[in-house]
């Protein structure tokens, strides 16, 4: 499958359908109308601790991935206002570490009044990190939704938890620290959109999303940040 992929000057909004553009995010986003965006699944940079006492630290080749790579600080909450601002409703798959959780419930919750699910992707060969902590053998993903579409369509993909190993073999392949199984990225679009609409993933790592909505006749939007490897 061959994705076009162009670097960020100044594009309308039709340049950047069903493209991967490289660029800053926050800037990106700006070019993109209001209320034109049916789903946003996307997978943004992760908070962590700095400290030794963190957890991640410890283990030297992933801490310094992590801070080469500028992915430890989360996101802001401007961006969270612009997804809000671009979709048709509130309609969004964000993928966060625990840190996260309490960030995005009150922005999409408290402050919008959303309906909300908290999707779990258990892994079965998770790093052995865990000197001083829990093993990192989970990852979360928030779906959000205010009037948004959401129809699962079979029961196996109405499932909250989901338990795969971790693709080592893509991770590899494609440099990505956090790569996600396609699978499940077809699934959150099957579930939450239809054949036609557009997808947003403004933090695009290996091209997952946009790979999953072409084989699902999906037009997509994607941003592939200049700090992060793909």
């Amino acid at each position: 499958m061959i994705l076009y992929t162009h670097t960020h000057t100044s594009n309308s909004y039709e340049q950047l359908l069903n493209t991967i553009t490289l660029g800053n995010s926050y800037e990106i986003i700006k070019q993109i109308p209001d209320n034109s965006i049916d789903l946003i699944v996307t997978d943004p940079p992760y908070t962590y601790d700095k400290t030794i006492t963190g957890g991640w630290y410890k283990d030297k080749k992933v801490g310094k991935e992590l801070l080469n790579l500028n992915i430890i600080n989360g996101i802001k909450d401007d961006i969270l206002e612009e997804f809000v601002r671009i979709m048709k409703n509130i309609n969004i798959y964000v993928w966060c570490n625990k840190a996260q959780i309490m960030q995005y419930l009150e922005f999409f919750c408290k402050k919008y009044n959303c309906s909300f699910e908290i999707i779990i992707w258990k892994k079965t060969n998770p790093a052995p990190l865990c000197s001083n902590t829990y093993l990192p053998d989970k990852e979360y993903c928030l779906y959000f939704k205010k009037n948004g579409y959401c129809k699962p369509v079979s029961y196996e993909k109405a499932k909250t938890v989901y338990i795969t190993t971790i693709n080592k073999s893509d991770k590899g392949k494609f440099l990505h620290p956090t790569i996600k199984p396609i699978e499940l990225i077809k699934t959150f679009i099957e579930n939450s959109s239809k054949e036609n609409e557009i997808i947003f993933d403004p933090f695009s790592g290996s091209g997952t999303t946009c790979v999953a909505a072409k084989e699902l006749k999906r037009q997509f939007i994607r941003n592939r940040n200049r700090w992060k490897v793909s």
